[in-house]
């Protein structure tokens, strides 16, 4: 199976790195089957990769960021029946159609983006920023990451980088998927149902066809 993954730009550089990126997390996540990853770039170079292998056959998972707060209607009742297709076809921006044949349980979504799950692991920032990381400007621990508005978590991490000694600020070319090799799934999990969500149809998925 193949998961359609927003990210890595438009450099085979940045595509490899993102590609080993989500393999490590899906991995250390406890998966031993797993997926392979296609680095699509943009969010909608995704979907539209994702449409192309649904309709030549494929099965396929997609996932992209939320870009904003998920509504109560789309994510009411057990995680399996939430409706990410609802979410993006009714996203200023996305507008998208959900596709023919396929299911809510092959979309994903990273709420409200991949930099929010990074704070979630306090630790796996401090250690890889090292000196003159201010923790103190992260969320207070155990916060419900998915809350945070997108524009915010950017805010958070220039504000708690922006002095330190080895490491520029947070930029996402340079650091967010070395930042997702190095972060804790259990505790990714434990902040965003929706990552969790994520994990567990992944597994399932992956063990069927195994």
């Amino acid at each position: 199976m193949k998961l359609y993954v927003e990210g890595g730009g438009d450099t085979a550089l940045l595509k490899a790195a993102c590609r080993e990126a989500f393999t490590t997390f899906i991995t250390k996540a406890g998966l031993k089957n797993r997926p392979r990853i296609v680095a699509c770039g943009s969010r909608r170079d995704a979907f539209d990769s994702f449409c192309t292998a649904i309709v030549s056959g494929e099965d396929a998972m997609l996932l992209v960021d939320s870009e904003g707060t998920v509504s109560d209607r789309h994510q009411h009742g057990l995680p399996d029946t939430w409706q990410p297709w609802a979410h993006l076809k009714a996203r200023a921006g996305d507008g998208w159609d959900k596709p023919g044949g396929t299911a809510d349980t092959q979309c994903h979504l990273m709420v409200q983006i991949m930099e929010s799950w990074f704070l979630a692991d306090r630790l796996a920032l401090k250690t890889f920023f090292g000196q003159g990381f201010k923790e103190n400007a992260l969320p207070e621990p155990n916060s419900a990451t998915e809350s945070i508005a997108k524009s915010q978590v950017y805010s958070i991490l220039a504000r708690a980088t922006s002095n330190c000694r080895t490491k520029t600020p947070y930029g996402k070319g340079e650091h967010s998927f070395k930042l997702l090799t190095r972060i804790d799934p259990t505790k990714v999990i434990q902040a965003s149902p929706w990552a969790k969500r994520f994990i567990d149809e992944l597994r399932k998925k992956m063990d069927a066809l195994n």
